[in-house]
């Protein structure tokens, strides 16, 4: 990774924004406002409604009216959010002015419930990554660190990848993180809020897919589409194949040792069941793994009635201040530590 200074802007960047709508009407002001007010830039934005049933496609089409960088396009049927996001990418452009290797720049996103929070502003530092750090990274941590929100890709980029996969409709930005990867490098704006993202009932990832075991399996095929498809791309497939591998099973038996070590009785001892198995599918070698073998053991102290060794509050306490290092980490880097560790 290389890391230096910001520079200022050279002349005034275009970027398009294309903002997915189904039943967000009520949203969309607000959203559209953030956007056309940003300064020293020149934004166009496509609202792209998804035959949502209330007056959504009406709220966008007066936004449009008020204001000619606005523009609309409603959905008759109902496609689904993929369909809806290739079309927005296929009518959007974008410009990098940052290095001319970079594909891919992105940023720190605040999560917020009712109104955004105020923004940080000043960016402190750049940070760039080679396509094969980047891959080697995320193969080893094999979680998502985008949000979404807060990418900006090059347009030679976005239509070499053509578009997201509707074959991984929980995934597909991972995908095309990973794959934007195998054209170029990635950067990251560092210490500024580059996006907000509300959190609320209808999230696309909230509403429709819950699950870890789903979550894993998701990510466990993106990166098999990854190395199929852009496998000439990418040095040492192999290699790092074994290392989403690992990862991937690592994650699922940390999840499954969570569970067993919060003590209480199991609700749903079935999908811990299928986690261990989903990790051996993965990686046959997390059979003998220490990881493992403590699974086994809080597993069969639950089934005998007995709690874990170590008393559920330390462990909740220990698992809280873990994760808020891990996010601490990944806010400031944009890169989280590798599963279950700091």
């Amino acid at each position: 990774m290389n890391r230096r200074p910001p520079q200022p802007l050279q002349g005034r960047p275009t970027v398009s924004v294309v903002i997915p709508c189904y039943k967000y009407g009520h949203f969309l002001p607000q959203c559209v406002r953030s956007v056309l007010d940003q300064e020293d830039v020149d934004v166009d934005i496509l609202i792209v409604d998804d035959a949502s049933p209330d007056d959504s496609a009406e709220v966008a089409r007066r936004l449009a009216e008020a204001d000619d960088r606005v523009q609309v396009l409603v959905h008759e049927v109902n496609q689904g959010h993929i369909a809806t996001y290739n079309e927005g990418l296929a009518n959007s452009t974008a410009l990098l002015q940052a290095n001319p290797e970079v594909g891919l720049v992105y940023g720190f996103t605040r999560a917020f419930s009712d109104e955004p929070p105020p923004s940080r502003s000043e960016p402190r530092s750049w940070s760039t990554w080679s396509g094969p750090e980047w891959l080697d990274l995320l193969c080893r941590r094999v979680t998502n660190p985008i949000y979404t929100p807060e990418v900006v890709m090059r347009t030679a980029t976005m239509h070499d990848l053509v578009g997201y996969d509707a074959r991984l409709p929980h995934a597909a930005d991972f995908l095309m993180w990973l794959r934007a990867a195998t054209r170029g490098s990635i950067g990251r704006v560092n210490g500024v809020d580059l996006a907000f993202y509300r959190f609320h009932g209808n999230n696309m990832h909230i509403s429709q897919y819950p699950g870890a075991l789903r979550d894993l399996n998701e990510r466990g095929r993106c990166f098999d589409v990854l190395f199929e498809q852009d496998g000439d791309r990418i040095r040492d497939v192999p290699a790092l194949r074994a290392l989403s591998r690992q990862g991937m099973a690592r994650e699922a038996l940390v999840l499954v040792r969570q569970a067993y070590s919060r003590g209480g009785p199991i609700e749903d001892v079935e999908t811990l069941d299928k986690l261990v198995a989903f990790a051996e599918e993965t990686w046959p070698a997390s059979r003998s793994s220490a990881l493992r073998r403590t699974c086994d053991g809080l597993a069969e102290r639950a089934k005998a009635g007995k709690g874990p060794l170590v008393p559920p509050p330390i462990t909740a306490l220990r698992d809280k201040a873990v994760g808020h290092v891990r996010w601490r980490r990944w806010k400031a880097t944009g890169i989280e530590g590798a599963v279950g560790s700091l």
